[in-house]
């Protein structure tokens, strides 16, 4: 105990001083044995917590790398190139028990011209509905709301194009809102499988917090 409690008196402590939570000094003396050993141990296990991050995220680049490379590969064979990293990948080991998957996690976000949409769309609703129609009003009225950060919810937005609306205005609506997406950001993943005793494809989880 004592070896573990001498390696705590590292950063934030000198000249017989440890910082607390607050910035105050603390007099080495004045603290417990307890809440020394209790540093000692958050300290060492966050140390090792960051290595073993630093590998995971070393592993999880040089993989996609890999990835890339291999699928590359594959594309020459035929005489084309990949075109950029974008699309979903499945690799698959040759007695299909391992699996590697590469997905493209795309974020979806309109321009100016999903203004325009709403004009049309307000336009249809005043010209073209009545009462009856007020399940249409509430679903645009839904989609056209704005969240805390102000932006609209972009499913809301895109389910209005499965609405079987056959009117000039509102295609013409429609049509905005699809120039109007644009994809805000893209984010790659990779995950890996493999077959449990059953037959059935399981993650190897990577994710400390969810054990084993």
């Amino acid at each position: 105990m004592d070896g573990i409690i001498q390696s705590t008196i590292t950063e934030g402590r000198n000249d017989g001083f440890w910082t607390d939570a607050q910035g105050r000094m603390v007099p080495i003396e004045k603290i417990k044995d307890i809440d020394k050993l209790r540093d000692s141990v958050v300290r060492e296990l966050c140390e090792k917590a960051k290595e073993i991050a630093k590998l995971l995220s070393d592993f999880r680049m040089a993989s996609m790398a890999e990835v890339e490379a291999f699928v590359t590969t594959s594309h020459e064979q035929y005489g084309k190139r990949l075109g950029g990293t974008k699309g979903n990948i499945t690799l698959t080991s040759f007695d299909g028990k391992l699996q590697v998957v590469r997905q493209i996690q795309e974020s979806l976000a309109f321009d100016e011209r999903l203004q325009a949409a709403k004009e049309l769309i307000d336009q249809f609703i005043h010209d073209q509905l009545d009462g009856a129609n007020d399940n249409i009003r509430a679903l645009v009225f839904q989609a056209f709301q704005v969240d805390k950060e102000g932006q609209v919810s972009t499913s809301r937005v895109l389910g209005l194009r499965r609405l079987k609306i056959d009117h000039p205005v509102w295609l013409q609506a429609m049509e905005a809102i699809g120039d109007s997406i644009r994809t805000a950001s893209s984010k790659p993943y990779i995950r890996f499988y493999q077959r449990d005793q059953n037959g059935k494809l399981v993650s190897i989880s990577l994710d400390i917090a969810a054990g084993g």
